[in-house]
């Protein structure tokens, strides 16, 4: 039903205008009570002001911290990356994982140099003598620094443009074959993703890494569940307990089939054959043949792209859909 104009007689009604933001007179509750109607209320007024409970809550770090808030900072330590990784448009990601312990080659000759120097005015030192031998051990896996720089400039390669953000390289954000990773993706101009995590000693993100998409986690379970929901692949470099963490709980879940398989590549087969026996494993009958199979190695940046776009071709699949190959 149409209703006209003169039917309201709009024309006799008095319509006040939109208020004002400011108010013209202040409300009752805008002033504390007056002095003069009680000499000791300014300082009750304060001393409720200054109580934590009146603080607002989500400006109250204390209450935020109690223990039974935890399901709240859950939420939120999960939340944050995930509403700004969407507004940039990560759709997927390749997992970087490896020892802040390998670093450049030529970082790692100085220190070996160095610690030769060293032993030369105090040779009968067992504990330069020791350093000295770990450091030579970095200086021969330092080469795996360049094949983690060079595979991030492959996948930093890889899209239209360097706003292409389809498919970045992530990491955990830190030092050695992560900084490696990141550092690839930065000589291109590609963007690249680091998750780091507070820890009790502290963290410095490593500098090649996106600014707006650098982030940091309190809860290592919810960086795990970053580092793999929107991962098209698991690189994996020589690393310790932490390296190994990622690398045995992503086996784990594809093992048991609670997530979808993906490649997982171990670089460095000399390495990893000794630090992880699978062959030992599938003898001794705590896992299956085909676990054995769930991941393969690699040794150059090249071969690790290449090995990853065949296994998607083998699945009838392309890495990316519509993604230049």
């Amino acid at each position: 039903m149409t209703i006209h104009h003169s039917e309201l007689n709009i024309e006799d009604k008095q319509i006040p205008k939109p208020p004002d933001e400011t108010r013209i007179e202040p409300l009752p509750w805008q002033q504390p009570k007056p002095l003069e109607e009680d000499p000791d209320a300014p300082q009750r007024v304060h001393k409720i002001m200054a109580s934590s409970s009146y603080r607002q809550a989500d400006q109250d770090t204390d209450f935020l911290h109690r223990d039974d808030v935890r399901p709240l900072r859950l939420q939120l330590d999960f939340l944050k990356p995930e509403l700004l990784l969407e507004e940039h448009n990560v759709q997927h990601t390749i997992v970087v994982y490896g020892s802040t312990r390998i670093v450049e080659p030529t970082v790692a000759a100085r220190r070996v140099k160095a610690y030769q120097e060293a032993l030369k005015a105090s040779p009968d030192n067992p504990t330069l003598k020791k350093r000295l031998r770990v450091a030579k051990l970095i200086q021969a896996k330092s080469h795996y620094y360049d094949v983690a720089r060079e595979f991030g400039q492959i996948v930093g390669k890889s899209g239209k443009n360097a706003q292409d953000c389809r498919l970045l390289v992530m990491t955990g954000g830190g030092p050695g074959m992560m900084e490696a990773a990141n550092r690839g993706a930065y000589d291109v101009g590609s963007k690249t993703i680091g998750l780091n995590i507070t820890l009790p000693h502290g963290q410095y993100p490593n500098p090649y890494i996106t600014p707006e998409l650098c982030f940091k986690f309190h809860y290592f379970a919810c960086r795990k569940m970053h580092f793999l929901l929107r991962a098209k692949a698991l690189v994996v470099f020589p690393g310790g307990y932490g390296t190994m963490d990622e690398l045995f709980e992503t086996l784990t879940l594809i093992q048991t089939r609670c997530m979808k398989a993906l490649p997982i590549i171990l670089v460095g087969k000399s390495y990893w054959q000794k630090a992880f026996d699978v062959q030992f494993l599938m003898d001794e009958g705590v896992i299956d043949p085909e676990d054995k199979d769930l991941f393969w190695y690699a040794e150059t940046a090249e071969e690790i792209w290449n090995d990853i776009q065949n296994w998607y071709l083998a699945k009838g699949e392309s890495l990316i859909p519509d993604y230049p190959v």
